[in-house]
């Protein structure tokens, strides 16, 4: 990989670093594990779906659906659990399945049909936000015992500090996702096709098979960040995803993904989860300021790394043309 292709990766992780130190130094505790793995846990469902949503954008593809997945997912185990007293983990799995499912579905109509992905999923998430509406319009506690244990699972660390499961399951929904795009063959084609879908079919890549695949896998990590999503708040809610997907967007950019696809990383995406989170946890602890100023700093950080990509991609395109 040469250099240009590091530096989004590199400023991403420079960037988070410099917010990093920043806040420890101003801040009293933050440099403790506590808050760093506090920092993980609150931002678990969001990561788990930007890492779906990262190998759709690493297609060249966009996926809008994966906020009201979030949603439709948390009130459906919430449903399943407290109201037809299944036990977690099978509503967990019905809830996963249907995610995969409704994704292949998108996928086959993008991949088959030809239709644009932006409108497609648009299309989804007017779709999933009815049917989470139509499941339930109030929130639903869980109280099941065997979720309260799932909830109330840690891995105890020094300082006051615990890993929970929803930390746990962000923390390994990166791996794998790292290891499915760097080591296997479905990851290999998913780049070919975000550089260039033509020049892949004519090297026998499985251009429309990938792509479903793809848009499966985003539905599935969409549905896991809303079972995420009740763990962290012990209920389900129908609107808990709303505007979730541009938090998700904005992870995978922010984590050196180019919107236009084909370079990029799931690194990249915790990356951009975590500064995400820092932002929200530095005005948390500031403390005068509203939360609402949270969203206008992400949005700054947002529009500087377009601009870096707009950059590389002119400089990339004045490299081909000098040769």
């Amino acid at each position: 990989m040469k250099i240009r292709d590091r530096i989004p990766i590199i400023t991403t992780a420079v960037v988070a670093l410099a917010i990093y130190v920043t806040c420890g130094l101003h801040f009293d505790g933050f440099f403790s594990l506590r808050v760093f793995f506090n920092l993980l846990s609150d931002n678990s469902f969001v990561g788990v779906m930007a890492v779906g949503l990262t190998f759709v954008i690493l297609t060249g593809g966009i996926d809008l659906s994966v906020g009201s997945m979030v949603g439709f997912s948390g009130i459906a185990v919430a449903v399943l659990i407290s109201k037809h007293n299944l036990s977690p983990l099978p509503a967990i799995g019905l809830v996963l399945l249907f995610g995969a499912l409704f994704g292949a579905g998108q996928g086959t109509l993008i991949a088959r049909l030809k239709l644009p992905p932006f409108l497609v999923t648009l299309a989804g998430l007017f779709c999933l936000r009815g049917l989470a509406l139509t499941v339930s319009t109030q929130s639903i506690d869980i109280s099941h015992p065997q979720f309260q244990k799932m909830v109330d699972w840690a891995v105890m660390l020094p300082g006051k500090a615990s890993i929970t499961l929803t930390g746990a399951i962000f923390i390994a929904t990166i791996l794998v996702g790292s290891f499915i795009a760097r080591q296997t063959r479905y990851g290999r084609a998913v780049y070919a096709i975000g550089g260039n879908a033509a020049s892949a079919e004519l090297l026998d890549v499985p251009v429309k098979r990938t792509l479903v695949t793809t848009y499966a896998l985003s539905g599935f990590c969409a549905a896991l960040g809303g079972a995420v999503f009740t763990l962290y708040t012990s209920s389900g809610n129908a609107i808990s995803g709303t505007g979730m997907e541009l938090d998700g967007i904005a992870a995978v950019v922010i984590g050196g993904t180019l919107l236009s696809g084909g370079a990029g990383s799931v690194f990249g995406t915790l990356l951009g989860t975590i500064i995400l989170g820092l932002v929200q946890t530095a005005i948390s602890f500031q403390g005068t300021l509203s939360s609402w100023w949270t969203k206008i700093f992400i949005g700054f950080i947002l529009l500087c790394f377009l601009l870096l990509q707009k950059g590389l991609e002119r400089t990339a395109s004045r490299a081909l043309a000098s040769r």
